[in-house]
């Protein structure tokens, strides 16, 4: 349980979790929303991945990160997600894309 809470301690892991918490994401998908460097985001995805966070699940050449809904961690996360501005915000703006993307087809 330590391994989870350092690893819910830093923000761009947290909002590593809140953008797959819209799906499962390529580790390309999910640098795409940063700006940062993939090399920073794939590092983060693999704390994020020790902690017991994130599942990772090949595919061919693609490597598919996932929510690891079963931990005790991410429960308490969901939980705690109404409380947080910047979760909150992603929430949204996943939203707004579900419902463009609803509008196109």
């Amino acid at each position: 349980m330590e391994k989870a809470f350092k690893a819910l301690a830093s923000t761009p892991r947290r909002r590593i979790l809140n953008h797959l918490a819209g799906g499962p994401m390529t580790v390309g998908e999910i640098a795409a929303k940063f700006d940062m460097a993939l090399p920073s985001i794939s590092k983060h995805i693999s704390v994020l991945h020790n902690a017991g966070l994130v599942n990772r699940q090949k595919r061919g050449q693609e490597v598919i990160y996932s929510i690891a809904g079963d931990s005790l961690a991410n429960g308490l996360y969901a939980f705690l997600t109404p409380f947080c501005p910047e979760a909150r915000a992603l929430a949204a703006e996943r939203k707004l894309v579900r419902e463009a993307e609803e509008g196109d087809q």
